[in-house]
């Protein structure tokens, strides 16, 4: 089951996300998510676990004080991709169709 981690402290490590959530079973695994450009932590992270643990951990985290700050705690949701168009300007019509 992947987690969402929600109003991370920016000083939160994965480490220490980690052996919070291995209180309720084992971890598979723990990233925080970084800006590109900065490498500072965008207050966020993932953790993976058993389906059965990590309910466990949702029911228990959810809502709790940690880092000096209350974390959201709730499966992640699938990110659904936005179609990009890469073509030079937005209209569709061909050189022909203007002329």
């Amino acid at each position: 089951m992947n987690i969402y981690v929600g109003n991370l402290s920016f000083s939160t490590t994965a480490e220490e996300l980690k052996a919070l959530f291995s209180q309720y079973g084992e971890v598979e695994s723990c990233r925080i998510v970084r800006d590109r450009q900065t490498g500072r932590s965008r207050g966020f992270g993932f953790v993976e676990m058993s389906k059965e643990s990590g309910k466990k951990a949702i029911e228990e985290l959810n809502g709790k004080e940690f880092g000096g700050r209350n974390i959201l705690v709730n499966e992640a949701k699938q990110q659904e991709r936005q179609q990009r168009n890469f073509s030079r300007s937005n209209n569709t019509r061909n050189y022909q169709d203007r002329y």
